[in-house]
């Protein structure tokens, strides 16, 4: 449950919020310790998943690894480049880009967002799993970029970074005790979700943050407590021989390849069918 205040804290009301980061769905505009989020348009969640497919398909085709790049650390470039798919996409003929396969991945995605959005309310509410979440009465704040104001009527806290970043950090300073000390936290973090009854199919480490020593989930969208979602992500995962790789660790690992087994041996042992079956139990359901 959200903790109520009779207005919004004074940090928000006052300066203008610098933009923090994106999702497919989502912006993200921050203060010092708060996080408010607004809502992409349909259009735009319809160029940017355009936008990826391309991307995707010619990535390797970009000279000197820009092509990776883009897919790996969302940038101005990518905001311009979505600008040109949407201004596009409003002068040709809508039977041209909006495809069977674009109509079903935005169709997923709104559904997984609403029902992820909906079981964390349910299942995860004043848990340590999760950021804080504050709510007001509506306030109106300053932001960087377009549109330059929110209408804002909740906030959620600030983590210190995100897991991914962290790693890298540590990977960098030639920490690696601490770092193999965050990916056990991540996996354990893992662990007590599916321990609560859901499982998040979006597990990739820019999804978690830091808060002190906790990892914490930073977006609900991929939560689900079904099954055969859960089977289906959990048989991909059974597939790969390292895990580290898939999580994009190779390169934070590369020089400590027993730290990267152990990690490996550890996920492998804990995300496969058998044994998140063992956890969830009963608390799954059934597809509808």
């Amino acid at each position: 449950m959200a903790r109520t205040l009779e207005r919004a804290p004074e940090e928000l009301r006052h300066g203008r919020l610098q933009r923090l980061g994106e999702g497919i769905g989502k912006v993200v505009y921050a203060s010092e310790h708060w996080v408010v989020k607004r809502e992409r348009s349909s259009s735009e969640v319809v160029a940017l998943i355009l936008l990826w497919k391309m991307l995707r398909r010619s990535a390797h085709r970009i000279p000197f690894g820009w092509g990776d790049r883009l897919l790996k650390r969302p940038s101005r470039i990518i905001r311009f480049m979505r600008m040109v798919v949407e201004g596009v996409m409003a002068v040709m003929p809508r039977n041209i880009w909006y495809t069977d396969h674009v109509a079903g991945v935005l169709r997923t995605y709104v559904a997984r967002d609403r029902r992820g959005t909906r079981l964390a309310r349910e299942h995860l509410a004043d848990s340590p799993l999760l950021p804080e979440v504050i709510s007001f009465p509506a306030e109106t704040v300053l932001v960087g970029g377009w549109p330059g104001w929110l209408t804002i009527r909740e906030a959620t806290e600030r983590v210190e970074n995100t897991l991914d970043r962290r790693v890298e950090e540590l990977a960098a300073a030639g920490d690696f005790t601490t770092l193999e000390t965050w990916l056990n936290r991540f996996l354990d973090t893992r662990l007590s979700g599916w321990q609560s009854g859901l499982f998040s199919v979006d597990a990739h480490l820019k999804n978690f943050g830091v808060i002190g020593d906790r990892v914490v989930l930073l977006d609900t969208g991929g939560l689900t407590n079904r099954w055969s979602d859960i089977a289906d992500r959990l048989a991909k995962d059974e597939k790969v021989e390292e895990p580290h790789v898939q999580l994009g660790l190779g390169a934070a690992l590369a020089k400590r390849p027993e730290l990267a087994r152990r990690f490996n041996d550890r996920w492998k042992s804990m995300v496969n069918r058998s044994a998140v079956g063992d956890i969830l139990g009963a608390e799954c359901e059934p597809a509808d």
